[in-house]
């Protein structure tokens, strides 16, 4: 089973796009702190790279912005490219399949929606991509 939950901050802001073939996506990192300083007594963080798509992009793209904190649950794919410098590189990302602020919102936003945990639907599951 390929599964992993990170709770982290929001690194950047993030922008809805559409595909090709008309489905909204968005892609952001996470910086997640590790609970252990290095050897020196600095902090140690890790970035993930977070794909989503469809209701749960939209969602993520309108009401979560650079610095706010994130639950996020999804699997991780690999994928091989060359960099620039011609050295094939294995990166990760994971695939979201859930995203929610980590305790929940219960307040409603500025334009009276309620913010809650999504789901993604069946059909923007089996997306390729």
């Amino acid at each position: 089973m390929n599964s992993i939950i990170i709770t982290g901050r929001i690194t950047h802001d993030i922008e809805l796009k559409t595909s090709a073939a008309g489905t909204e996506y968005t892609n952001f990192s996470v910086a997640v702190d590790r609970r252990r300083k290095d050897k020196d007594g600095n902090k140690q963080t890790d970035f993930f790279k977070v794909s989503v798509f469809g209701k749960t992009a939209a969602f993520v793209a309108t009401y979560m912005h650079k610095g706010d904190g994130v639950n996020v649950q999804g699997r991780m794919e690999s994928d091989k490219y060359t960099n620039k410098d011609g050295v094939e590189v294995t990166g990760w990302t994971l695939m979201a399949e859930n995203v929610e602020f980590p305790h929940g919102k219960s307040k409603a936003s500025s334009d009276g929606v309620v913010l809650a945990p999504t789901e993604l639907t069946g059909s923007d599951k089996d997306l390729p991509f």
